[in-house]
């Protein structure tokens, strides 16, 4: 899989590079996920812990939490207790910021951490989740295999991700949205056009569909459903742990 980081900076890791660029978006993120999909992204994430709901009052780890709506959206429809876990400090501190404003302290808690050297003892969670997360891994089958080495036996992993759309004509038109509109659009409400260059860049060099679900087989999590999304913009992958 080819490497493809933000910056490209020579000498400067995949996750250093993330963790910059997170850190540089942080203040607009939220405002730029909902415009720029035109506020579908709530929908997706609505879908992806609706795929939970069998679990009874479950712990839930959110990987790539970074301004935390995934691990709020999972408390709302659950119920349960949530830690989120980001590289980006300005991200969490964001997190933290809605998190108080909803009085949720007791119910959700963030940590920065390394995806790929989670805090966090064998078989801690009843599921862990991700929401546009795992394309950024510097190592992909080491930070999913860190994300099954934490789950219980049987504990489900629920993993939303841009994927590839295929269908003519939709394809067509919404590549050129994707590489050309939304770089642009991005760059400009961010500052930081790098950042929102990578994003159609890291989406395109992405495994998904069957070739994902493969990684995941080979972390230990056995593919349950595979759910596509918006005429194939995202994907949801729901697995359990061997």
């Amino acid at each position: 899989m080819t490497t493809v980081k933000p910056y490209d900076l020579k000498g400067e890791s995949k996750k250093s590079e993330v963790r910059r660029m997170f850190n540089s978006i942080a203040p607009r993120y939220d405002l730029l996920n909902h415009l720029l999909s035109a506020g579908i992204d709530r929908y997706w994430r609505r879908r992806t812990i609706g795929l939970l709901r069998g679990l009874a009052n479950p712990l839930v780890l959110d990987m790539a939490t970074g301004t935390g709506d995934l691990a709020i959206k999972a408390h709302k429809m659950l119920g349960c207790r949530v830690i989120g876990a980001d590289l980006s400090a300005q991200m969490l501190e964001v997190a933290r910021q809605k998190i108080d404003e909803r009085g949720l302290q007791q119910y959700i808690s963030v940590v920065e951490a390394d995806s790929e050297n989670l805090p966090f003892a064998d078989g801690s969670f009843d599921a862990v989740t991700v929401a546009f997360g795992v394309r950024n891994y510097e190592n992909l089958d080491k930070g999913l295999s860190e994300m099954v080495r934490v789950l219980k036996p049987g504990g489900l992993i629920a993993i939303l991700e841009f994927s590839k759309p295929r269908v003519f004509p939709f394809r067509q038109l919404y590549m050129l949205y994707f590489r050309h509109v939304l770089p642009a659009l991005g760059g400009l409400v961010s500052k930081d056009k790098s950042a929102y260059r990578y994003l159609p860049q890291s989406v395109m060099q992405f495994p998904d569909g069957r070739e994902f679900e493969q990684h995941l087989e080979q972390a230990g999590a056995r593919p349950v459903r595979r759910i596509s999304l918006t005429c194939g913009i995202a994907t949801i992958y729901l697995g359990q742990k061997q």
